[in-house]
């Protein structure tokens, strides 16, 4: 590998076709940088800048290295320029359901990103029990989840309300097995659903399963089948309020963190707001 000091001097010398010019650019003495360029020439073992020459000029070999020489530095001192930027150095790691990750949402996060340029947002969706597990192994440093109740060290608790929903123009009452639309196994919509429609002692089997709200909202929409859904994200769509069941008991929307201040703390503050905002 080729030392940059060294590069740099052999470049110093060649623009300024003279040793004494290079060592005043360079801030250095003369010994110092023709010291260096013997040591680059005996590491490439050929010689680089002609000394005969009036003024003094790179060999052929010199010529060759020079232009590999500039990419080189100039390379290096991108990568310092960069390296000096702390810009994205520092991760906060947020675990979210998906129905949160809102327009509303993501300007929030753009808002703190602009505030601290030093740290980076890395957003985790998934199913709420398995963020609020992973949250409690250290993998998130912020967590919101849905569930019955919130847990002791939680940093806000919210009111979810549920609602059992179906397409505009479904009929007027649902048959016998009724089909669900549902998120996959694991998720807390589904369980209620299975738990309302079994108590009630009514047949039933999963028409569709979506992995996003959106997918789920428009298997609703669709007619696919009925299915609870948090009330806040129903928005525009052709989905009324189903009578199948009466409303579901409200979850806990919660939020979570291991830090209470600094910008963790602002953060949460900011999406505190904006879910109570919805």
């Amino acid at each position: 590998m080729l030392d940059p000091r060294l590069l740099r001097s052999f470049v110093a010398i060649a623009d300024a076709e003279s040793f004494t010019v290079a060592a005043e650019r360079l801030n250095s003495t003369q010994s110092t940088i023709s010291q260096q360029l013997a040591r680059l020439e005996g590491a490439v073992g050929r010689p680089l800048i002609d000394r005969s020459a009036r003024p003094i000029a790179p060999t052929s070999a010199g010529e060759r290295l020079l232009g590999y020489a500039r990419r080189l530095l100039a390379l290096q001192n991108e990568a310092q320029i960069l390296l000096a930027d702390p810009a994205g150095t520092a991760t906060i790691r947020i675990g979210l359901p998906d129905d949160i990750v809102t327009a509303d949402m993501s300007r929030r996060f753009a808002g703190f990103a602009k505030r601290h340029r030093e740290i980076r947002l890395d957003v985790t969706t998934g199913l709420s029990r398995d963020l609020k597990k992973r949250f409690r192994a250290g993998e998130f440093d912020i967590a919101a989840v849905k569930e019955p109740v919130a847990d002791g060290d939680a940093r806000a608790s919210l009111p979810e309300p549920l609602g059992w929903f179906e397409a505009m123009d479904t009929a007027a009452s649902w048959p016998d097995p009724i089909p669900l639309v549902t998120f996959p196994p694991g998720g807390l919509y589904r369980d209620l659903m299975i738990d309302r429609i079994e108590r009630a002692r009514r047949l039933w089997y999963i028409a569709f399963t979506g992995n996003s709200l959106g997918s789920v909202l428009s298997a609703v929409e669709a007619g696919l089948g009925v299915s609870v859904l948090p009330i806040s994200t129903i928005g525009a769509r052709a989905i009324r309020t189903s009578s199948i069941f009466t409303p579901e008991a409200s979850l806990a929307l919660v939020v979570y963190a291991w830090e209470a201040e600094g910008p963790v703390a602002e953060l949460v503050d900011a999406m505190v707001e904006g879910l109570t905002m919805r």
